[in-house]
């Protein structure tokens, strides 16, 4: 099941980046990354509210509240300045590099998280990253 939610992911990301460039076309990028956050915030709240998870929110730990907010504070630099950059660059440039956070994480998974790192994820790394320099050069 977590293989169709990553798909519909990927999905719905390709189309963020094409109806945002579109978006952001005469838009302050800030103010369209505020615009779009707003959206997120009450879609979230409202899938929170219409499964009945509201109830967790006592429970949630510390250390969880921690990074929740910090992972929070990452995605709203993220977006900042991935509507920039599709406001002054082209999408099919800059969502390949966008998408460079796939080699990015899995660097971070391994020295922060601990996962392991293997001679396919190495050969997988190397061919994104090729395919983004093919790409954007």
């Amino acid at each position: 099941m977590w293989f169709i939610f990553a798909l519909g992911s990927a999905v719905f990301a390709a189309l963020t980046s094409i109806l945002a460039k579109i978006g952001v076309e005469g838009v302050n990028s800030t103010l369209a990354t505020a615009i779009r956050t707003v959206v997120v915030l009450a879609m979230s709240w409202g899938m929170v509210f219409l499964t009945g998870a509201q109830g967790g929110v006592s429970s949630i730990s510390h250390r969880s509240w921690l990074f929740l907010i910090l992972s929070g504070l990452a995605t709203g630099a993220s977006w900042l300045c991935y509507y920039y950059a599709l406001q002054v660059g082209q999408a099919s440039k800059v969502v390949p590099i966008d998408k460079l956070s796939v080699v990015i994480t899995l660097a971070l998974a391994f020295v922060f998280l601990h996962e392991p790192f293997t001679a396919k994820s190495l050969v997988g790394c190397a061919l994104i990253t090729a395919g983004t320099l093919f790409m954007v050069l």
